[in-house]
Order: C-alpha cells, then sequence, then structure tokens
C-alpha cells in the first residue's frame, strides 16, 4: 500500500518535472524530491520530512500554476499521513 502511493507521487512529481509550463526553479526542486524519494540509503521518515519541506516551500511559490499547486498540496497530504 505504502509502495504503491509512493509509486502514485513518484508519477505526479515526474508529469509536474515533465511540463514546460512549470518554472525551471521549481522542475529543479520537483527533480530533487523524486531523487530523495528513491534514495534507498536514506531512512523512509528522513526521505518524507526532506520531500515535504521541499514541497511545502515549492506550494508557496508565486510562479507556481494553480494546478500544480493543488498537485504539490495533494502530495504533501498524502506524505503528510507518514509522518
Amino acid at each position: 500500500m505504502v509502495n504503491e502511493k509512493i509509486d502514485l507521487i513518484l508519477n505526479t512529481l515526474n508529469l509536474i518535472k515533465e511540463d514546460d509550463s512549470v518554472p525551471r526553479n521549481v522542475r529543479a526542486k520537483i527533480e530533487s524530491a523524486i531523487f530523495c524519494l528513491n534514495d534507498n540509503g536514506k531512512d523512509f521518515s528522513l526521505k518524507i520530512n526532506s520531500v515535504l519541506q521541499d514541497l511545502d516551500d515549492l506550494s508557496n511559490d508565486k510562479n507556481l500554476p494553480n494546478y500544480t499547486r493543488v498537485e504539490i498540496l495533494n502530495i504533501i497530504g498524502i506524505l503528510g499521513g507518514y509522518q
């Protein structure tokens, strides 16, 4: 169940990363979050906390398209359940 949700989150983050309407700096942070979630060397709770912090910062970016902000907030909600 956890792996399925993480896979869904990774798919959504990849879609955001490939969206050309998303600012480059946001796509770079999304790529960093993807890398962090895929890092098998890190403790699961540390990965979640790191990604949550990055995504929370991104959700406040004024240049972020609204539909992308909604997707990021949805991901934050899902990941917040793992804390």
